[in-house]
């Protein structure tokens, strides 16, 4: 008998999550030259990594054959949130402590609850666990507490929010979050996946951090992956309670961030010029993604991020489209939005580039 018979059916039930196409995956498919391409599809920041952080990591290189040490990256984020760093807990990407909390907390006979249209690994963790996916409509393409709320079930053990959400860029304001886990019983652990929260400006941002002392099933997640440019480097981290942190270090995997990325991220953390000129950079490049948008007589998501998800007619025709074109933006079937393209901001150059292919992709 063949062994995969004996999986379990749970995993076999698993949608594999689909990454944006690497460029050197088009590059094969359509004999173009890699440095051709423009890829505009996985949220990365187009300034590429932080100076500092590239300077650790050259320095770090000599010592790469001694395993890592995660204690001053811990200490480091415990003083810039102003917490202890046992409540910190690190992961390999903010996915790998998204999974952390899935194997703590949800099992086959319990459920968590997630919004329509939210992260797409949210579902991928959960069913890996045997636990069941309970769905709350959207609202205006975001997360609508009032349905959140109404997906609770007495087995219900993880409530997943994004804010601001990825794929769709929508963004639930500070009253309104705060609502809403207050009205989420406390024995229900709410992850608050905060990936984008750098992007958000000032007026909006929330020290979600701060609320952890009124609420201790709260776990808030955020990563070195989007503004701080360190996505190939697979680093994020998770904050909760002392309680909860250890729980997750229990099942978390040894030595699960490298040299490399322990040495970049504490530098990274530091270059606060990085991260404003990454910050300005995207809001200009919002405003011109959008206005070429208008112009093309689209219509888009109002997005609090960095990339902005829109409607295309024969969405799957404009992507072809843009490919031939040497240019990969983000498909959004999978996420039951088959009419939706997201595109990342990039540089001027870039995002010019972009709509020009798209409005060549229209019209042919």
């Amino acid at each position: 008998m063949n062994p995969v018979s004996h999986a379990l059916p749970y995993i076999c039930g698993i949608h594999p999550y689909v990454p944006g196409k690497p460029i050197t995956q088009l590059a094969r498919e359509f004999g173009l030259a890699p440095d051709s391409i423009l890829k505009l599809a996985s949220n990365e920041n187009p300034l590429g990594m932080s100076p500092k952080a590239r300077q650790a990591v050259t320095a770090a290189l000599d010592g790469v054959e001694r395993y890592p040490d995660q204690h001053d990256l811990l200490a480091a984020l415990a003083a810039h949130h102003g917490i202890r760093p046992e409540q910190v807990v690190l992961g390999n990407g903010s996915n790998d402590v998204l999974d952390l909390v899935a194997r703590v907390f949800l099992c086959s006979g319990r459920s968590a609850v997630m919004a329509q249209y939210a992260f797409a690994v949210y579902p991928l963790v959960t069913v890996a666990t045997g636990a069941e996916c309970l769905v709350a409509p959207a609202r205006h393409f975001g997360h609508d507490p009032h349905a959140m709320r109404a997906a609770l079930r007495p087995d219900t053990r993880v409530v997943w929010i994004a804010n601001p959400n990825n794929p769709t860029g929508t963004f639930l304001p500070q009253t309104g979050l705060r609502d809403l886990i207050a009205a989420i019983p406390q024995d229900v652990v709410v992850v608050l996946d905060e990936a984008y929260t750098e992007y958000l400006p000032l007026a909006e941002r929330i020290d979600s951090i701060a609320w952890l002392d009124a609420f201790p099933n709260l776990v808030v997640t955020r990563t070195f992956s989007k503004i701080y440019g360190l996505a190939g480097l697979r680093i994020g981290y998770a904050v909760a309670r002392p309680e909860i942190a250890e729980l997750m270090n229990r099942v978390r995997q040894p030595f699960n961030v490298g040299n490399l990325g322990l040495v970049a991220a504490i530098a990274a953390l530091g270059d606060h010029l990085f991260v404003a000129e990454s910050y300005d950079l995207n809001r200009r490049g919002m405003e011109e993604i959008v206005a070429g948008l208008k112009r093309l007589g689209l219509e888009h998501i109002p997005s609090h991020g960095n990339f902005v998800t829109f409607v295309a007619p024969d969405a799957s025709r404009v992507n072809r489209r843009l490919l031939e074109q040497a240019v990969i933006v983000r498909p959004l079937g999978g996420y039951g939005m088959p009419q939706h393209l997201r595109v990342t901001i990039g540089r001027e150059a870039e995002n010019q580039r972009f709509l020009a292919a798209l409005g060549k992709a229209l019209a042919s």
